[in-house]
Formats: C-alpha cells, structure tokens, sequence
C-alpha cells in the first residue's frame, strides 16, 4: 500500500522528513555516491530505532514490559506507520545503490573488453603470447601411465553376479 506524503509528514519529525524527502527518486538520482551512503547509514539507524520503539510500544500494550514513561502506551498505529515510511525510504536508497552499482559494474566490463580487444588487436602481428603444449605442431601424445588391464570385462561381471547370486543364498537361509 502507498503512503502519501501528507501521511508521511505526519508520521514522521522534521530531520527524518528531511531524509525521507531526499529519498524520493527525482532528489535521489542527484545525490552524489558518497551522500548517498551517508544517507543510507542514516537511514538505517532512523528506522532500526523506530522499529525498536515500535516494538516496545506493542510490549508496554500487551503488559510484557513497564511503561516508558508514565502511563503505557495504547495504541501504536503512528510508530507502525513511521516504521513503514522508514522502511519504504529504506528500500529505495538500496534499489538505488544496487542500480549504480550495476551501472558501474556495466561499465567497468565493457572498458575491460574494449582493453582487451585493443590488446588482442595489436599482438595480431606477433607471434603466440604464450607458450602452449599446442603451439605449431599440433599436441603431442601423452601415454598413460595407468597399467594396462589384462582381465576381460565380461568377466568382471560374471564374478560380481556370481558373488551377489552367493550372499543372496546365504541370507536367504
């Protein structure tokens, strides 16, 4: 469900409507890398202590805990909501930071490729840059150094049979 921003407003005090808003997407493509994990850091802390005073709100409702301040809470509707604004904002700075990242990492393996290519495209003229069991001739043979097995396979097999037709004989008495 989404959240107006009026609900937001009200949900929330001025420094972290401050960070919600700086949160929002056409704010937030601006935001330079370095804000933006400052932001993100914030962000969580704002919402982890959130969650924790919401969480000790539901405990002082139901009598698990002693009040925090002089009567106990009654109903925790404004912190459930401060939390799911909090995590909302939450999750588009990290949607955010994974888009840059891929973005960066986009970037990054076409500039390796393009490096590639140019270093492939220059040693074409060259010989092999380096040394490969394969180079000229072809591969040579490599002769096994497993001893070679006398025994016919067919064999094998009667033997194995014959041993499990014995122990079935034998378990079967």
């Amino acid at each position: 469900m989404a959240i107006s921003q009026k609900e937001e407003a009200r949900a929330l005090n001025d420094d972290e409507r401050e960070l919600v808003t700086r949160s929002h997407h056409p704010v937030l493509q601006d935001v330079p890398d370095k804000e933006l994990s400052d932001l993100v850091k914030l962000m969580r802390e704002r919402r982890d202590k959130a969650k924790t005073e919401a969480n000790q709100r539901r405990r002082e409702m139901r009598g698990k805990s002693s009040p925090k301040g002089t009567i106990a809470s009654r109903a925790d509707a404004g912190s459930k909501l401060k939390v799911a604004v909090l995590a909302m904002a939450m999750r588009r700075l990290n949607n955010e930071v994974e888009r840059r990242r891929r973005m960066a990492a986009r970037t990054s393996l076409v500039e390796s490729a393009q490096r590639a290519l140019a270093i492939k495209q220059a040693g074409k003229t060259e010989g092999p840059a380096f040394n490969t069991r394969h180079a000229h001739e072809g591969m040579r043979n490599v002769a096994s150094k497993r001893r070679q097995n006398l025994i016919h396979p067919m064999e094998l097999g009667r033997q194995r049979k014959a041993a499990s037709v014995a122990q079935a004989k034998r378990d079967g008495r």
